[in-house]
């Protein structure tokens, strides 16, 4: 039985690949103070199957994470493996192309979602991570991420 495969969706991830400075801004709010960086790289070995993101922050309350980054190929679908520093690790589902990127999860203690517009030349990815913790959507902070390398 042929087992379909995800060589076009996995190339979408490609934009993602490099270094980035990340600025998070709370609604109304000044950026948040500190570095912040994320890198996003193929995993060694798995001939560009999944993709691994570090990233790190220089202030307290935002944790440093790790996400993993693959894709159903039968489905079609994307997900993303996020853990952090404090021990949280949850499952979002994505979606990337044409200029955007979305990540999205239901569950405890809250509802998440990510929508972000990715520029022309990719090197700016201009988002917003919204909560619903069940009074709905509200903007938890904007996240722009700019390519350094």
């Amino acid at each position: 039985m042929d087992q379909p495969t995800a060589e076009s969706a996995l190339e979408e991830l490609e934009v993602l690949v490099g270094e980035w400075t990340e600025q998070a801004t709370p609604p109304g709010g000044d950026p948040w103070p500190g570095e912040a960086r994320a890198t996003f790289e193929w995993l060694e070995g798995s001939e560009n199957r999944l993709l691994v993101e570090r990233s790190t922050v220089e202030m307290p309350e935002a944790p440093d994470g790790f996400c993993v980054y693959g894709c159903d190929a039968a489905k079609g679908t994307y997900y993303q493996l996020y853990a952090d520093e404090r021990n949280v690790c949850r499952v979002y589902e994505m979606t990337i192309g044409n200029g955007e990127w979305t990540l999205h999860r239901e569950g405890q203690p809250f509802n998440q979602r990510f929508t972000a517009t990715i520029s022309e030349d990719g090197n700016t990815i201009d988002g917003r991570w919204e909560i619903d913790e069940g009074d709905g959507w509200r903007t938890d902070f904007d996240l722009v991420y700019t390519r350094v390398g």
